[in-house]
């Protein structure tokens, strides 16, 4: 019961995965990301096990397509997940396990995966990933959250969600945008609210880590 898209931004190089369910605290087991490495999505009787495998494989040097070959290949319950890989390069893949009988789909755009289950209609990655390719001046994380309200509007899940996530990596081991809703009635929107709050910050929390000393004595 989960829709999600996974991008990069081809300008700045930053990777990113926006994520929203039916059950609480998505943001904990669904999306994974590398600076300068890629992203990866796992869902539907989610096993965030298979996230770092997969960001291992693209750390390796593998391709999307064999990125999601090889999780797949070595999973024996691939029938009930469902993956996405991007790499490096903005090329992008995902599997569909045998065993997701709801209404399931996804979509690729330039630079963009997007896959969702137990969705309203099949037509509900393919808007994700369109309002993701529209604008490509935007900051990545705004066109990953423009992405899950387009999924939202477009139909969403079956059931209503109520959480919601947003990472997004530059270049540094640590996220330039960890951002999560775990429990609410409108996750999206309060995502979307978080988001907005954060972006004027983003570039000084990154300063802060790499240079304290520009800052003042008050500032955390």
């Amino acid at each position: 019961m989960t829709f999600s898209l996974a991008g990069r931004c081809a300008r700045t190089g930053m990777f990113g995965v926006a994520v929203t369910t039916s059950s609480i605290a998505v943001g904990s087991r669904c999306g994974f990301a590398r600076a300068g490495v890629g992203a990866v999505l796992t869902q539907h009787r989610t096993d965030p096990r298979l996230g770092p495998i997969g960001v291992a494989l693209l750390q390796a040097g593998k391709d999307a397509e064999a990125t999601i070959r090889e999780m797949a290949a070595g999973t024996p319950e691939r029938d009930w997940r469902q993956l996405a890989a991007i790499d490096a390069n903005g090329t992008t893949a995902f599997f569909h396990g045998a065993h997701i009988h709801s209404i399931h789909a996804g979509a690729q755009v330039k630079d963009c995966v997007a896959i969702g289950n137990i969705l309203a209609n099949a037509g509900v990655p393919a808007a994700m990933a369109a309002a993701f390719a529209r604008d490509p001046a935007a900051p990545l994380a705004e066109r990953l959250v423009r992405g899950l309200e387009a999924g939202l509007t477009a139909g969403g899940e079956r059931g209503a969600v109520r959480s919601a996530s947003l990472l997004v990596m530059h270049q540094h081991s640590f996220p330039y945008v960890d951002l999560r809703v775990d429990e609410a009635d409108a996750p999206i929107a309060a995502l979307r609210a978080l988001w907005e709050a954060y972006a004027p910050q983003a570039d000084d929390y990154v300063a802060r880590a790499v240079d304290p000393g520009s800052f003042g004595p008050s500032q955390t």
